[in-house]
């Protein structure tokens, strides 16, 4: 396991939210796609948590930081304990259906449904569930053996049977060389959200997410960006 980001600066993550703000804003003015959801809720910037200690968090308040995503359920319920009402919050690390239960109070999106067991799962505890609790069924866009996601071509049946609202899709692409290789893959995304009417698309990370805007991201995933 990584170790926890150390040294923290104030000054530094406000740069930096400001630097990808404005990469965000530039992206969406020269995306030949802009969609309506993204001129409707704009994007979010979610800062990836994982690595941040409890302790720092309440920088990312001060700077700025209002979404923030957790990718395991005891660190969840751990930092939320401790500052949950500084941020909202998302679930963004694969779902063990068994951490459904853990998850569902505190959080009003889980980025990553994506097994016949979450989707029992999350029927079981929906009154468990934070109001207003949606999903992103996780594509496997690229059809990569091994890899967590739901085929492009069942999005359709897994909406269909989710007890939970289904507020969009997320994917993460193969790894790329550089950014722009991952640009058909998210248009691939995007194109099937508008297939069965979703408007959100979390897709795009500190490697790609200006591309993954312009191809019609509604939440970016931001991590190293932000803290160095």
């Amino acid at each position: 396991m990584a170790e926890l980001i150390s040294g923290l600066r104030i000054g530094r993550i406000r740069a930096n939210i400001e630097h990808v703000r404005e990469e965000i804003a530039g992206a969406v003015h020269r995306s030949p796609v802009t969609r309506a959801a993204q001129q409707r809720h704009g994007v979010e910037l979610l800062a990836a948590i994982k690595y941040v200690a409890p302790n720092d968090l309440p920088l990312l308040a001060e700077a700025g930081i209002r979404l923030v995503g957790e990718n395991r359920a005891q660190e969840l319920r751990a930092k939320h304990d401790a500052h949950g009402g500084l941020f909202e919050w998302d679930f963004i690390g694969q779902l063990q259906s068994r951490r459904v239960r853990e998850i569902v109070p505190y959080v009003r999106l889980i980025h990553s449904v994506a097994s016949e067991s979450a989707l029992r799962e999350l029927d079981r505890h929906r009154a468990l569930a934070r109001p207003g609790l949606q999903i992103l069924i996780e594509v496997n866009i690229a059809g990569e053996p091994g890899k967590a996601g739901v085929e492009p071509g069942r999005v359709g049946e897994f909406v269909a049977r989710s007890p939970v609202p289904v507020a969009g899709l997320m994917t993460m692409p193969p790894l790329a060389a550089e950014p722009d290789d991952n640009r058909r893959w998210f248009a691939l995304l995007r194109a099937l959200a508008d297939e069965h009417g979703l408007e959100h698309l979390s897709m795009g990370t500190s490697q790609d997410y200006p591309v993954a805007v312009e191809e019609g991201a509604t939440i970016v995933r931001i991590g190293t960006s932000l803290y160095t």
